[in-house]
């Protein structure tokens, strides 16, 4: 099996911590998104994973050895796709064309999920869903009685269903899924101005290709700050028992730690309280604070800091008394500063 994973966006609703960083690369209770993704999928699958093909925007070298060394960690041949620009999600698939062999799972890295269930390869497909309060925002499935979905609807105007697709998807023949798509983008069929994968997926069904539901127990956005946050609480108290332990590197003096929390390697706490719901990067410096539901990247320093449902990113400084704040990489704030 293969895994497709589209990550080309750079994810301009959670800046400005994807100024230098691809969102998907961003940590999540210390591992990048993408890998929690394709980790979970893994899981789900329940077989060896022969490729992992990431199709990204114009990340640089250091990225792409990143994700490669993604793919490796789970046994897997690693591809690197570039999609030039944005022209929907059946044109960012259409850019991994030639690893579209065979049955494959495609994930859009803009989220992550929990599911307890292994994948059921009996049908010609099988979409993740999850019901939602506003349909109107994403693409949703409407199902016959025998659970078999029977219509795909891309952002509906008035209401159809509930159960939105939450952009991972299994197909058994990635060969016939890439005849839908360069069907439609040969033909210039498009949704609100895109070549979108519900058009491949409507196709396929109208053509007698019978498609599951692959239901999810808890799905995580991370589009925004607010929604990663959330999601770093989520995943720490999904994986507490492994959490609760600081590494031997770790220098905690005079400070208390509530879990759940991820602590990295070499940070330093010292006369402060951390926690519940705190991810703390490799590297990272914190004194004299107070820290709650909060996402600290690598090698950050935070000095009388009174913090929660904040997110600071790499190589930050700060020094100050905000309740909330959004600071990005390599950035500066001194409330005690004379120049502030």
């Amino acid at each position: 099996m293969k895994i497709i994973v589209p990550m080309a966006g750079r994810g301009s609703r959670l800046r400005p911590h994807t100024l230098t960083v691809p969102k998907p690369l961003i940590p999540i209770a210390g591992k990048p998104i993408v890998q929690r993704l394709v980790e979970d999928i893994a899981k789900v699958a329940g077989e060896k994973i022969d490729e992992i093909a990431f199709i990204i925007g114009d990340f640089g070298e250091e990225v792409e050895q990143s994700l490669l060394e993604i793919a490796e960690k789970l046994g897997a041949k690693g591809s690197i796709y570039t999609q030039d620009e944005p022209l929907g999600t059946a044109h960012a698939i259409k850019c991994a064309e030639n690893s579209m062999q065979g049955d494959v799972v495609i994930a859009f890295a803009d989220t992550l999920f929990r599911a307890d269930f292994v994948l059921d390869k009996v049908s010609d497909g099988v979409i993740w869903v999850k019901k939602v309060e506003d349909p109107s925002a994403f693409g949703v499935v409407k199902l016959d009685d025998y659970g078999f979905i029977t219509d795909f609807v891309e952002k509906p105007k008035t209401f159809v269903s509930d159960l939105a697709i939450i952009g991972i998807y299994y197909f058994k023949s990635a060969e016939k899924l890439m005849d839908e798509i360069n069907f439609i983008m040969s033909n210039n069929i498009k949704v609100s101005g895109e070549y979108q994968l519900t058009t491949a997926l409507e196709n396929l069904r109208q053509k007698g290709a019978k498609f599951s539901l692959g239901k999810v127990d808890d799905w995580m956005d991370c589009g925004n700050k607010n929604a990663t946050v959330e999601t770093n609480g989520k995943i720490l108290a999904y994986e507490k028992v492994e959490m609760e332990t600081p590494p031997a590197s770790a220098k905690i003096e005079n400070s208390l730690i509530i879990p759940p929390c991820f602590i990295g390697e070499n940070v330093e706490i010292k006369n402060s309280k951390i926690g519940p719901y705190v991810s703390l990067g490799n590297g990272t410096c914190i004194v004299n604070s107070n820290i709650e539901n909060s996402l600290i990247q690598e090698k950050t320093v935070i000095n009388h800091g009174n913090l929660s449902n904040s997110m600071i990113g790499n190589n930050a400084h700060y020094y100050g008394v905000s309740r909330e704040i959004s600071l990005g990489d390599y950035s500066v704030l001194d409330f005690h500063s004379k120049d502030q």
